[in-house]
């Protein structure tokens, strides 16, 4: 490989980590903002997003979550949807990321952490555009499948 060809690869490779971070730190705003269109859009049509259990599958589940009255709801009292930086393994045109979340909720005149979260994420590019394939969640609460979504992301495996 000459050099030129390396220095193309890492670019495509530090391209690619700006992309899918970019991609994932995109869902708080979306979400946060009410918006399932956007939501929906980070999602590949044929994606799941498993939150402890309760399993979305496609586009059109996760803009039913964000629409649904229990999530406006949350929306109107005010909430924060903050996920942390995140650990990117590249592999072609897959990719896996992990990284640790957080809600927060207005609670009077201030706000509460709701949720504390691990996230592991399958990801694919798809017509130039990275999109999440799989989401899964799991509340950080000392459970052994948390830890094994953020040891499986730490390492680049796509299931744990």
């Amino acid at each position: 490989m000459s050099d030129i060809d390396d220095l193309t690869a890492r670019l495509r490779r530090l391209e690619d980590e700006r992309d899918i971070a970019r991609l994932i730190a995109s869902y708080g705003p979306a979400v946060d903002a009410g918006d399932p269109d956007a939501a929906a859009r980070l999602w590949a049509s044929d994606a799941s997003y498993d939150v402890d259990g309760w399993r979305m599958k496609g586009r059109a589940d996760v803009h039913a979550m964000v629409s649904s009255s229990a999530h406006q709801n949350l929306v109107a009292k005010g909430c924060g949807h903050f996920l942390g930086p995140c650990v990117v393994t590249v592999t072609g045109d897959s990719a896996v990321a992990v990284c640790e979340s957080l809600v927060l909720v207005r609670d009077g005149d201030g706000y509460r952490v709701w949720r504390c979260t691990a996230n592991h994420f399958v990801l694919r590019r798809i017509d130039g555009q990275w999109r999440i394939g799989a989401r899964t969640s799991r509340i950080l609460d000392g459970n052994p499948d948390a830890h094994a979504l953020l040891t499986a992301g730490l390492t680049g495996l796509a299931e744990p």
